[in-house]
């Protein structure tokens, strides 16, 4: 799968996950909207949750928008393409670690794979991180949960359960 970033370039370089995977050459870096292949776009304020049943419309593009949280307001989004809502997960990375939704470039891809059936995939871009692994581990069960569902209202009833507890 392509994965393409949206690159606003406004976090600590020494530490942005999509670049070094632009290093890596395992994501391509998009400095404006129209750049930016049309795609699946991972976007935490989308109505949707991505879900197996993206998995054709992600085959074009799997997009992200790299920006600090801090810039991640809904008006960031304005990426042409199908806007899906990763469900509940947790972060692995040194900066957010152990919070709920609060994940690099990498760890959304990365989940956004497995949840589309391409766990080797996100491996390989984990494996440039000393933290990778450590993403898979910490969301194991709701990663293989959410990648047996039909569609989105299965991962959104699965992601409530984390929710509850």
């Amino acid at each position: 799968m392509d994965l393409h970033v949206r690159y606003e370039g406004d976090d600590d370089p020494e530490k942005c996950t999509a670049r070094k995977l632009a290093r890596f050459d395992l994501a391509e870096l998009h400095r404006s909207d129209r750049a930016t292949p049309y795609g699946v776009v991972l976007n935490p304020h989308a109505e949707r949750a991505l879900s197996p049943a993206d998995r054709d419309a992600a085959a074009h593009a799997l997009v992200a928008l790299d920006c600090s949280w801090e810039s991640a307001g809904e008006k960031q989004f304005t990426i042409d393409g199908d806007h899906r809502a990763l469900p509940y997960l947790v972060a692995a990375n040194p900066v957010n670690f152990g919070k709920p939704m609060q994940l690099t470039t990498v760890e959304a891809f990365a989940g956004a794979l497995v949840i589309l059936g391409e766990k080797p995939q996100a491996e390989q871009i984990l494996s440039k991180f000393t933290w990778g692994e450590t993403f898979l581990e910490l969301n194991e069960e709701p990663l293989r949960r959410y990648s047996e569902c039909e569609d989105s209202g299965e991962v959104v009833a699965i992601q409530q359960e984390y929710l509850d507890r």
